[in-house]
């Protein structure tokens, strides 16, 4: 072997054994900023229980209408398509940061005519006449490998990882809000259909008034102004009804739409729904510690951070040389007969050396901001965690509060069916004056509808508290982005 031969191959070596150095700063998970309780502050209340809430929570209404939407949904849904492209996206770009792992080949092949500067070189030693143009034929084959030295194609790959995994876990958050809302729009449809019953109900109540009224009016027992204000009553009531109606129809639209459908296709089962369906078991709210594993959004914040303290690495290394082992072999002949002959044959092979050294101004500004990158982004992973527990303890006493207020209601609502009832007797025995049981068809009137709104508003704070738990995404089935073929035409 060679005196070069060797040198050559011990400076590769040593460059090799250098590449086991990764600078910058290695990555730690931070602890997340929970309270030291492990504890929800909010209490959670009669109707809830601190068992893990199932990852398929829509179940628990055991309405056969729900699932086969929130699967549908979870496949065709176009936010989840754009966050499925997202993470092709990542992927691709992970792809791209592996690539110096491997060798960079380009073949080339050519033919040329005029005059070779090896022939002009010879004849000029041979003192013979300048040599005329000709072909020249050649191929080629250059390899390069960049040697890394410092770990800058190793911390990339980490960041590039750590994409991958924050979009992974951005298509799971985009799960949860897909699951929740085709819920919550379900759920709406239902209880929009209910309100609107009641007030169709009220109508009817105020409109036996009326005619008790004209009639009493007819017979002398009343006068034209408890006509007036009984038609007054009845047209309140009826005014009621469109905007009902026009909820209804725009959470079937909303349904429809979230499920990958134009909203014209709207659901069969939830235009039927007359009613909210109730939860057949107390609702589970789970701990703090398997809040944050079930939350992608913390576990998307903290991917997010790792990715940009690798990214620190890889700006460090820009300090560093970067050294790459380059090979080069190629025939060369004037005819292509003799482009195979040993002769025509040539090769190399060493390291390229590249250093921006003394001037690392831009590589320093680089470093500094990547640290600045880093450290906006803890601030967001503990932002997002503590937003987490804001979203369970405000979604726990909301549906706290309104259990009890619902409670009332319904206390309120019967006892203004039983005073309605009496202030009816009363009124037809000439006891009490039109304004008593007009009163007590006002109350009565106006507690139905409030129950109705406070179920509507209850069915939705338990969408809300599960959107919080941070359930609906771990059985979810795979959705990829769009093919090309739809959207993309071959020209002919």
């Amino acid at each position: 072997m060679s005196r070069s031969l060797r040198t050559l191959l011990s400076l590769t070596a040593s460059a090799l054994t250098l590449g086991a150095c990764v600078v910058g700063p290695n990555y730690k998970t931070p602890p997340a900023p929970a309270p030291a309780s492990k504890a929800f502050v909010s209490p959670v209340g009669p109707a809830a229980v601190a068992d893990q809430p199932p990852p398929d929570w829509w179940r628990l209404y055991n309405d056969p209408a729900i699932d086969p939407l929130v699967q549908e949904a979870l496949t065709h849904n176009k936010s989840l398509e754009v966050a499925a492209a997202n993470l092709a996206e990542a992927r691709g770009a992970l792809t791209l940061a592996r690539a110096p792992l491997f060798p960079t080949n380009t073949v080339s092949a050519g033919a040329q005519y005029g005059v070779t500067s090896d022939s002009l070189f010879a004849s000029e030693l041979e003192h013979a006449k300048t040599p005329g143009p000709g072909w020249f034929y050649s191929l080629g084959l250059d390899a390069s490998y960049e040697v890394d030295l410092f770990g800058r194609v190793r911390r990339g790959i980490q960041a590039a990882k750590a994409d991958v995994q924050a979009q992974a876990a951005a298509v799971d958050a985009a799960r949860i809000s897909v699951a929740g809302e085709t819920t919550r729009a379900y759920l709406n449809a239902c209880a929009y259909t209910q309100e609107l019953t009641v007030a169709q109900q009220s109508l009817d109540v105020a409109s036996q008034t009326y005619e008790i009224t004209v009639r009493q009016a007819r017979d002398g027992a009343g006068s034209d102004l408890d006509v007036a204000r009984a038609r007054e009553a009845v047209e309140r009531v009826r005014a009621t009804l469109p905007g009902f109606d026009a909820n209804r129809r725009i959470a079937l639209f909303q349904l429809a739409v979230l499920t990958g459908q134009p909203p014209e296709n709207i659901s069969q089962a939830a235009d039927a729904c007359k009613t909210p369906p109730q939860l057949t078991t107390l609702l589970p709210v789970g701990d703090l510690d398997s809040l944050f594993r079930r939350r992608p959004d913390v576990r998307q914040a903290e991917r997010q951070l790792a990715g940009n303290v690798a990214r620190i690495g890889v700006a460090t290394a820009d300090l560093f040389p970067t050294i790459s082992i380059g090979a080069s072999a190629g025939l060369g002949a004037t005819t292509p007969s003799k482009l195979f002959q040993a002769s025509s044959a040539t090769y190399g092979i060493g390291p390229l050396l590249n250093w921006t050294f003394p001037n690392t101004l831009v590589a320093q500004g680089q470093i500094k901001e990547a640290k600045a990158v880093a450290a906006a982004s803890y601030a967001n992973f503990q932002g997002v965690v503590l937003q987490a527990l804001q979203d369970v303890e405000s979604a726990l006493t909301t549906y706290d509060d309104e259990i009890k207020r619902n409670e009332a209601l319904v206390r309120v609502h019967d006892q203004s069916g039983v005073a309605f009832k009496l202030a009816q007797t009363q009124y037809n025995l000439g006891r009490i004056g039109y304004l008593d049981l007009l009163t007590a068809q006002n109350d009565l009137i106006g507690a139905g509808a409030d129950l109705a709104a406070s179920d509507q508003a209850l069915a939705s704070d338990q969408v809300t508290l599960f959107k919080a738990l941070g359930g609906g995404w771990e059985q979810a089935p795979a959705v990829s982005a769009p093919p090309a073929a739809d959207w993309t035409r071959v020209k002919g």
